[in-house]
C-alpha cells in the first residue's frame, strides 16, 4: 500500500503541482512533526557520538526523515571532488577542473559523481562551491572554480546539470565566503552594487540552472549572519531571483539565532538538532513565532523533494565506486587541467614534450615525488582507494627507463640523483597542511561554545573531547611529520604565496647540477613564483590532481596528451597587487575589484593573466565577427592550430565597456569555449555572450541597465593578450528588472 509521500510524488511526476502536494502533506501532520523537520535526522550529541564511533565519511547525513507519512527524508554526502563516502574516485579539485574551461567534461563529472553518491545512499550532494576567490591565499580556494563570476558560473552550472541527472544538488556557500580561519567570526560588508555585479551572478547563474537547493555560510554579509540573513534568503534568493527550492545551513555552526533563522527563511539546520530546535518550539508556544513560517518551511523542502522524486531515484551498484569508467575521467579531467606555464629552448627545442626514445635515467624529487596528495583534510576530502602518485606515474610510463626518487629529508641525495639524470622533475608546493578547511581549536572558537547544546552525562563529554582532539583542534605529531596522511582537517588560509623555502633550495640546487629540470607545482591556487621561475626552463602548474595525476603528470610531460589547462585566476608579480587578506579579521569591506580585475585598475603586470597557458602547439585567431541578436552578442571567431601537433584552444571573449568607471573592472570576460583543433586546421567557435551578464546595478530601483555607446568585445587567448583581434559595437540603453 503506498503511502502518503508515495500517493503525491506519483501524482507530481503526472504533473500535480509540486507545492500544493507539499503543502497537503504539510496539514496532514502534527505541530510536533512539523517542527521536527527543521532540523537534522539527529540530536546533536547523538549525531557527536555516531561520528565518533563511526567517522566523518562513513554515512550520507539524514534530514527531513517522517515515518508515518512515508516520508524518506533525504541523505547528504559532501563532495567538490567527489562522493566523500567509501571508497569513491578522486577527481582533480574544483580549482583544476575550472582550469580545463570544459563545460561537456565538468557536466560528465557531476554525473560520475552523482551515480557514486547513489551507489553510498546519498540523494543530496553538496558538489557546487561556487564562492569567488577573492585572495589566493584562502584555503579553501580548492573547492571553487577561480576569481571570474562568469567562468564560476558557467562551470557550476555544468556540474549542476550532470549531478541532477542522478541526485538533487547543492550549492554553497551563500554568500561570500572566501576567508577559511576567521569562516565563524568575519563580518563581509560590500555595496549592493560589489554584491550584486560581483559575488552573487555566479549563484545566480546556479539558481536558473534550476538547482535543487542553497547551503548559507558561516560567515556574516553586512552585519547578519548567512544562516539567518533575511535580506540573502527572502529578498534576493527567493523574492528577486525565484528560487524554489530548500536552504539548509552550513554543518553545526551554521546559525546563531534559531527563530531568526526561520524568519529569515532558513529551512533545515543541518546536520542535527542543535541550535534552533528548543528556542523554535518555544517561540511557537508563545505566538512570537506563527506557525505558518513552520509551515512555509517544510513544505519548500517537501515540494523539492517531490519534484525530483525522492525515495524513487535509481540505486547505483556499489561496484560503480572508483570504477574503470570513473577513473578514466578522472585522468581526463587531470589532462586537460594542467596549465604549462613555461617551456623554454633547450638545445634549440622546448624542453616539454620529453622524447622517451632519449631517456636513460629520470628522477622525480621532492615532498611530494611519491605520496598520497589530494589536497584538503577535511569535509570535502575523497578516500578513494588508490592514488597514482607522480613517482608511480613516471615509472609506469617510462618502464625502459631508470626512474628513482630521493628521501624528501635528504636534499644531498636528492642533488647526488639529479646529477646522474638526464632529466630531473621537481614536485613542489603544498599538501592538507599548508591549505584547507580549518576547525581550530577552543582559543580559535572560543565564540562558539555556548552554542553547543549542554549534556550531563560525563562519559559521553569525556568521548567527545577525545573525538574533537584527535579529529579536529589537536594535529597529532606522526601525521605532521608524514606527507600524504590522511585525516580530517587542519589546513586553514595559507601564511604565505611563496613556495616553502625548502622547495625553493632544492629546486636550485638541482638546477645547480641539471638545467634540464621541470618543476611541477602541486597547489589549490596561485603560487608566486618570480623569485625563481626564470631559472626554471619548463613549469607545470598541476594542482590536486586527483587518484590519476601521476599518470596524468606522464602524459603531459611525455607528450601522449598536450596540456590545455588555462589559469582560473591570475597570479601577481607581487603579493602587493592584491586585496588586503587578515586571517584573523573579525569584518572586512569587499569592493568590486580583485585578482586580473585589480591589475588591469591599477595598470600591473600578472606574472601570468587569467586564461593563460602554453601549449606544443600554437593557434591564431581570425576571422572575429560580432552580431547583436536581441539581448545577446553573438561573436565568432576562427581558431587555427599553426603548429604539428593536435591541441585544444580555449577562446575567450573580453568586453570592454564605453566607460567602466572607477569601482568597475576595466573589461570582463562574457564568454569563454574549449575548442579541440587538429594540427594544421581551423575550427569555428560561437559565443553567446549575454548582455544582462555585463549589466550595471541600479542601486536606486535594484534593477539593472547596459549603458548606451560604444562596447568592445576582443577575442583573445588570455585576459593580458595585447590588442587582441576584436569588433566594437554600439549598444543602446538597456534596461532588466532583474
Amino acid at each position: 500500500m503506498s503511502t502518503p509521500y508515495e500517493i503525491a510524488r506519483d501524482r507530481v511526476a503526472s504533473g500535480a503541482d509540486s507545492m500544493s502536494e507539499a503543502r497537503a502533506l504539510v496539514e496532514s501532520m502534527t505541530l510536533d512533526e512539523r517542527l521536527g523537520l527543521l532540523d537534522g535526522g539527529s540530536p546533536f550529541w547523538a549525531g557527536i557520538t555516531d561520528i565518533g564511533h563511526l567517522g566523518h565519511h562513513k554515512r550520507p547525513f539524514p534530514a527531513m526523515v517522517l515515518e508515518r507519512l512515508g516520508i524518506p527524508g533525504f541523505y547528504f554526502s559532501d563532495g567538490p571532488r567527489g562522493a566523500v563516502i567509501g571508497g569513491a574516485t578522486a577527481y582533480p579539485v574544483s580549482m583544476a577542473r575550472g582550469a580545463s574551461f570544459d563545460l561537456d567534461l565538468e557536466e560528465r563529472i557531476g554525473a560520475a559523481i552523482g551515480r557514486e553518491m547513489r551507489a553510498t545512499g546519498a540523494d543530496l550532494g553538496g558538489s557546487v562551491c561556487v564562492n569567488l576567490l577573492r585572495h589566493p591565499a584562502w584555503g579553501r580556494a580548492q573547492e571553487t572554480y577561480g576569481e571570474d563570476p562568469h567562468h564560476v558560473g558557467e562551470m557550476g552550472a555544468a556540474l549542476t546539470r550532470g549531478l541532477q541527472t542522478r541526485v538533487m544538488a547543492n550549492v554553497k556557500h551563500f554568500a561570500m565566503n572566501s576567508i577559511e580561519n576567521s569562516r565563524f567570526k568575519v563580518d563581509i560588508t560590500c555595496d549592493e552594487r560589489t554584491l550584486h555585479e560581483v559575488y552573487l551572478p555566479h549563484f545566480l547563474r546556479i539558481i536558473d540552472e534550476g538547482i535543487a537547493s542553497v547551503m548559507t555560510a558561516y560567515n556574516s554579509v553586512n552585519g547578519e549572519w548567512c544562516g539567518e540573513n533575511h535580506a540573502l534568503i527572502t529578498e534576493i534568493l527567493r523574492g528577486e531571483w525565484g528560487f524554489e527550492g530548500f536552504v539548509v545551513s552550513d554543518w553545526i555552526f551554521g546559525l546563531r539565532d534559531g527563530v531568526k533563522s526561520v524568519k529569515a527563511g532558513l529551512d533545515v539546520e543541518m546536520p542535527y538538532r542543535m541550535i534552533r530546535h528548543a528556542p523554535v518550539v518555544a517561540a511557537v508556544a508563545d505566538g512570537s513565532l506563527g506557525v505558518e513560517s513552520v509551515d512555509a518551511a517544510v513544505a519548500r523542502t517537501l515540494s523539492t523533494m517531490l519534484r525530483f522524486g525522492v525515495g524513487a531515484m535509481p540505486v547505483e551498484p556499489i561496484e560503480v565506486l572508483a570504477c574503470d569508467e570513473h577513473r578514466g575521467l578522472s585522468l581526463e579531467s587531470a589532462r586537460k587541467s594542467a596549465v604549462l606555464l613555461r617551456n623554454e629552448s633547450f638545445d634549440g627545442a622546448p624542453l616539454l614534450p620529453l622524447d622517451p626514445g632519449t631517456l636513460a635515467r629520470l628522477c622525480v624529487l621532492g615532498r611530494f615525488a611519491d605520496v598520497r596528495n589530494l589536497g584538503d583534510g577535511g569535509s570535502s576530502d575523497v578516500m578513494s582507494p588508490t592514488v597514482v602518485t607522480p613517482f608511480a606515474g613516471l615509472s609506469a610510463a617510462l618502464g625502459h627507463v631508470d626512474v628513482r626518487t630521493a628521501p624528501a629529508d635528504d636534499l644531498a641525495a636528492a642533488v647526488a640523483l639529479a646529477a646522474k639524470s638526464d632529466v630531473a622533475v621537481v614536485i613542489v608546493g603544498y599538501d592538507r597542511l599548508d591549505e584547507g578547511e580549518f576547525i581550530g581549536g577552543p582559543n580559535d572558537n572560543a565564540n562558539l561554545g555556548h552554542l553547543i547544546p549542554k549534556h550531563d552525562d560525563p562519559e559521553l563529554l569525556a568521548k567527545f573531547a577525545e573525538f574533537v582532539a584527535e579529529h579536529e583542534w589537536e594535529i597529532p605529531e606522526a601525521l605532521v611529520k608524514k606527507p600524504g596522511a590522511v585525516m580530517f582537517s587542519v589546513g586553514g588560509d595559507r601564511v604565505s604565496l611563496r613556495l616553502p623555502d625548502a622547495d625553493i633550495a632544492l629546486l636550485r640546487s638541482v638546477l645547480a647540477v641539471n638545467p634540464r629540470t621541470i618543476a611541477v607545482i602541486i597547489s589549490g591556487s596561485a603560487v608566486l613564483t618570480s623569485e625563481w621561475d626564470q631559472e626554471v626552463p619548463a613549469i607545470l602548474q598541476q594542482w590536486y590532481s586527483g587518484m590519476e595525476g601521476g599518470h596524468a603528470l606522464a602524459d603531459l610531460l611525455l607528450g601522449a596528451a598536450n596540456p590545455s589547462g588555462r589559469l582560473p585566476f591570475a597570479v601577481p608579480a607581487s603579493e602587493s597587487d592584491l586585496p588586503l587578506f587578515d586571517i584573523e579579521a573579525t569584518s572586512v569591506t569587499y569592493d568590486g575589484l580583485h585578482g586580473q580585475w585589480l591589475l588591469d585598475r591599477r595598470e600591473a603586470r600578472a606574472a601570468y593573466p587569467f586564461g593563460f597557458g602554453l601549449s606544443y602547439t600554437h593557434f591564431d585567431h581570425v576571422g572575429v565577427a560580432a552580431e547583436v541578436r536581441g539581448e545577446v552578442v553573438e561573436v565568432r571567431a576562427t581558431t587555427f592550430n599553426a603548429g604539428v601537433r593536435d591541441g585544444a584552444d580555449v577562446v575567450q571573449v573580453y568586453v570592454t565597456p564605453p566607460d567602466p568607471g572607477i569601482d568597475r573592472a576595466m573589461r570582463r570576460l562574457g564568454g569563454f569555449a574549449r575548442v579541440e583543433v587538429p594540427a594544421g586546421e581551423a575550427a569555428e567557435a560561437t559565443l553567446v555572450i549575454s548582455l544582462r551578464s555585463i549589466a550595471w546595478r541600479d542601486v536606486d530601483t535594484h534593477s539593472w541597465y547596459l549603458p548606451a555607446g560604444e562596447y568592445r568585445f576582443e577575442v583573445a587567448h588570455n585576459a593580458g593578450e595585447q590588442r587582441p583581434p576584436g569588433v566594437s559595437i554600439t549598444l543602446p540603453e538597456m534596461r532588466w528588472g532583474r
